[in-house]
């Protein structure tokens, strides 16, 4: 693990403890992660290295934005995604994203379960994918993050899941 690797693991470390304890993750940690990020790969490997770490968050945010858009997540978890790109690079953030999507299902369906919401749940994504096919992609005002009354998942644990993952498996 070479030390951009190591900043990253760390920085969705602090996200999760500040996700799980308060279901935000505050703009300093994000946003300064990722100015940190651009920085030290300037500083370490020039303008080229910046420029990856640049396309790294663009990617990072660029993946999780339509989540947001539609009202299934926070800003925070967009930002988050995008901080670790920019550390880890645009190929990497990918497989991280890929991964914490997988994540963040599995360790839904198990909240749903013990919350004795799994079948709600899935009437709810029924009614979801009816909606979208019927009215397009927008945000279903019943089901959004501000409305929802179901369990919530604080994300940065699929997102670390997701890191962690990818680090394993490069």
């Amino acid at each position: 693990m070479n030390m951009y690797q190591a900043i990253a693991l760390g920085v969705a470390c602090l996200a999760v403890g500040w996700d799980v304890a308060t279901r935000r993750i505050p703009n300093a940690l994000t946003f300064g992660a990722a100015v940190a990020a651009l920085l030290t790969h300037r500083y370490l490997g020039g303008w080229g290295a910046m420029g990856l770490s640049v396309a790294g968050w663009l990617v990072g945010v660029a993946f999780f934005l339509p989540f947001f858009v539609l009202g299934g997540m926070g800003a925070g978890d967009v930002k988050l995604l995008g901080a670790l790109g920019a550390w880890v690079g645009p190929a990497a953030v990918v497989w991280v994203a890929l991964f914490a999507c997988i994540a963040g299902g599995v360790i839904a369906l198990i909240v749903a379960m013990f919350a004795g919401y799994l079948t709600r749940a899935f009437s709810n994504l029924w009614f979801l994918l009816m909606y979208w096919r019927i009215e397009g992609p927008r945000p279903v005002p019943e089901l959004t993050l501000t409305t929802h009354k179901g369990p919530r998942l604080a994300y940065a644990v699929p997102v670390l899941a997701g890191l962690v993952l990818t680090l394993w498996l490069r």
